[in-house]
């Protein structure tokens, strides 16, 4: 009893809208006018239908909204993976484009060489105190022997040593157990290119009498037929004369940057088995 008397008015109004769409339901058929019991209770329900109406609204909305939400969130995703892909493809373009600028000096260089080469690309490095070497992809399956010149599209490299199948190690013209045969350009002074580790050499074996200046060009002599005569090496960097003794010490800074290089020429001449 005490449930029936707290909410016989929502009880009482939940019949009355129920029976008046009965009604409706039941009188639509047989006219199309509205009598006036319909008229009546049409007016008196017309402030419930409101408020459903608003809440229906709102509830259709709210999952229009929902779904708005969900293609956007897709459409967003697809938007960042083709934004990746594309920054993908421009990254490969460009380093394929760099590639080629690469390889293009090389083939430069190769027209000073009148000997028989091998491309190839670097593919480890060795750089300690004691020694300075780089690992290439090309080995005695190349024709490549130890002992053989190799260049880059700024002048020379080194030399290969411990020689495999399918690579070799080169060892730097910067490593101190590396000498190379050279002259100043300029003056036709001549001496021996030796390594002194990180990025610098000397010229050694030049006596005080030859005119070297700081800016002169290095480059390959020819003598000991293990490099082709004029390939660039480096350039002068300072001159020292000392009061006794009968040479001078040149510090050459290499043509190469030795930390960049990525690929190189093997010259097929010379060498030992």
């Amino acid at each position: 009893m005490d449930f029936l008397k707290k909410y016989l008015y929502q009880l009482l109004t939940g019949i009355g809208i129920v029976a008046a769409l009965l009604f409706f339901s039941l009188n639509i058929p047989h006219s199309t006018e509205a009598n006036v019991v319909e008229r009546t209770l049409f007016s008196a329900l017309s402030p419930l239908f409101q408020p459903v109406s608003r809440a229906g609204k709102f509830v259709e909305n709210i999952w229009n909204s929902y779904i708005y939400l969900v293609n956007t969130q897709q459409e967003n995703t697809q938007l960042r993976e083709d934004i990746r892909n594309l920054n993908t493809q421009v990254r490969e373009g460009n380093e394929a484009l760099l590639a080629n600028k690469r390889l293009q000096r090389l083939l430069d260089m190769k027209k000073y060489v009148n000997e028989p080469t091998v491309a190839a690309s670097v593919i480890g490095e060795d750089v300690t105190s004691w020694f300075r070497t780089l690992v290439i992809n090309r080995g005695s399956s190349s024709g490549i022997r130890e002992g053989m010149s190799v260049v880059s599209s700024d002048g020379v490299v080194g030399q290969t040593i411990k020689v495999s199948t399918s690579s070799a190690r080169v060892l730097l013209l910067t490593d101190h157990a590396s000498g190379i045969a050279a002259t100043i350009q300029r003056s036709r002074a001549r001496g021996v290119i030796k390594g002194k580790g990180e990025s610098l050499c000397t010229l050694e074996f030049t006596t005080h009498e030859e005119d070297v200046k700081v800016g002169d060009a290095v480059i390959t002599s020819g003598m000991g037929g293990v490099f082709t005569k004029g390939l660039p090496i480096g350039e002068v960097t300072m001159v020292k004369r000392g009061e006794y003794g009968i040479f001078q010490t040149v510090f050459i800074r290499p043509a190469v940057n030795l930390s960049h290089i990525e690929e190189v020429l093997i010259v097929l001449k010379g060498g030992y088995e």
